[in-house]
């Protein structure tokens, strides 16, 4: 099973403590994989943002100076923006952090595998909810050819439904092609 496999591989130790650096503001994302045929949970951003409008991100957001650590913003983001509530020990492992490419966020990624998930509910910080079958989305992986895009390491696209995942979110889905080319 897919589900099983991929646990196995993101062996990255959590890590959600607190690190401050002052070149970023910090927050987390998480990465929900569900259903005996992967599917992959992600949101878009409504037009009117005030960062990453319109775009196609992971549930998650800043870290709130009421939340204990990385791990836990995640976890009230995703629940506040999609009405999933995840348990710390639903999450399997952690993602290499990635940096956003405008907003100045350094954005820590967790990993939740879940059997099935709820009906779901957007909150004003979410346009659609897309559930996304994760291996045709990332058969869609091609290098980010616009040239204001590649100022960070190497930079990916990914496409759903013409609409094209890129920046920090498709960073974050290379490191799970990555994870998943060893299965």
């Amino acid at each position: 099973m897919l589900s099983d496999d991929l646990k196995s591989l993101l062996s990255t130790p959590l890590t959600p403590e607190i690190k401050s650096d002052s070149r970023y503001r910090l927050a987390s994302v998480l990465v929900v994989i569900y259903g005996q045929s992967p599917t992959i949970i992600m949101t878009e951003k409504p037009k009117s943002m005030k960062y990453h409008a319109g775009e196609i991100s992971f549930p998650g957001g800043k870290l709130d100076e009421s939340d204990s650590d990385l791990l836990e913003t995640a976890l009230r983001e995703t629940s506040e923006e999609i009405g999933l509530d995840v348990s710390k020990d639903q999450i399997v492992g952690q993602l290499t952090p990635v940096m956003t490419l405008n907003s100045g966020f350094l954005i820590f990624p967790f990993v939740s595998i879940l059997k099935e998930i709820p009906p779901l509910i957007t909150n004003s910080e979410v346009e659609k909810i897309l559930h996304i079958p994760l291996n045709p989305l990332l058969e869609t992986i091609s290098k980010d050819t616009d040239p204001s895009h590649n100022l960070i390491d190497e930079m990916y696209t990914f496409e759903y439904q013409d609409q094209i995942v890129w920046g920090a979110s498709a960073r974050i889905l290379k490191q799970i092609e990555n994870t998943l080319r060893f299965i």
